[in-house]
């Protein structure tokens, strides 16, 4: 009998040298925002990419600090676009502001959307944390070859945790810039319906196919083997799958007693964020006919099929 595929093994002793340029590879550099949190892990990493000519990815917050940090790492280098790989707004919330400092257009995956409609009654959880109202000046789509300043990145859309996210190949470095999509220190956040669990899974799929192997993720630091690791929460994300069933199996009828019986003992910040993952999942089995599913003014109640 094959055994399972290792869990992902999560590295949180990264040291981001916030404020500080550090260098990733030739024209790579990683600039991380004093944005830490939660959710954020040691902030908000953005990258200057180029040699003589630049592009600035992921700016990150509206921040005095970081945008000195970004003006040392650019210096008197031209820069000829702001890149996004998704418009939450600890990435893309100073993209504006760079864009008409720096005359530059901004690229991205085209406005902030839901990953589906919402229900009658529904609210999404995170709204307050998309940049709804920015518009690219060029939306950038699946498989395109563009130039960031003098280096050339391919565009790999990696919709799931949000609907727009997109992660950039360095063909020249064999390294992917994965965004949020693949991160070392967590697994991805998904919450419906900004984001979708079906999408994520087959994003990582995607990626798992691609011909790079170090991933360059937006929070933490780089991940030797990206494939093996993006294999290893596929697995995690299978097995969270098969916990939500068995809850329900075991008498779980609710979204919040399905979070209580996987995660017992964790702190309430924690389950909150769980909470919008299990809600994910249970629409993922929903969708595959794993779960009958009742939604009402009074709650969701869960039942096997």
């Amino acid at each position: 009998m094959a055994s399972p595929p290792p869990s992902p093994v999560y590295d949180t002793s990264f040291d981001p040298l916030t404020g500080r340029p550090v260098v990733l590879a030739e024209g790579v550099v990683r600039v991380t925002a004093p944005n830490a949190s939660a959710y954020t892990f040691t902030g908000t990493n953005s990258f200057v990419l180029g040699r003589e000519r630049l592009a600035l990815v992921d700016p990150g917050p509206e921040n005095a600090e970081h945008e000195a940090a970004l003006r040392t790492a650019i210096g008197s280098r031209p820069v000829e676009a702001i890149i996004l790989t998704h418009t939450h707004r600890d990435h893309s919330a100073s993209a504006l502001q760079w864009s008409q400092r720096l005359s530059a257009p901004v690229w991205f995956g085209g406005q902030h959307r839901l990953s589906r409609p919402l229900r009658r009654f529904e609210r999404n959880p995170i709204r307050r944390s998309c940049d709804w109202a920015l518009v690219p000046d060029r939306a950038l789509v699946d498989g395109e070859n563009i130039l960031a300043g003098d280096l050339a990145l391919v565009v790999h859309a990696t919709p799931g945790h949000c609907a727009n996210h997109l992660a950039f190949g360095v063909p020249e470095h064999d390294l992917l810039l994965s965004g949020d999509h693949v991160m070392g220190w967590n697994s991805t956040l998904v919450s419906v319906p900004d984001g979708s669990m079906a999408d994520y899974l087959a994003s990582l799929d995607k990626v798992i196919a691609l011909p790079y192997r170090q991933y360059v993720p937006a929070h933490g630091g780089p991940i030797a083997d990206g494939p093996d690791y993006a294999r290893a929460l596929k697995a995690h994300r299978e097995m969270r799958n098969h916990q939500v069933v068995e809850s329900v199996k075991n008498g779980a009828r609710t979204i919040g007693a399905v979070v209580a019986a996987i995660y017992p003992t964790q702190p309430a910040k924690v389950r909150f964020a769980a909470r919008m993952t299990i809600t994910a999942h249970v629409e993922y089995l929903e969708a595959r006919g794993e779960l009958r599913v009742k939604r009402g003014l009074l709650g969701t109640h869960l039942a096997l099929t």
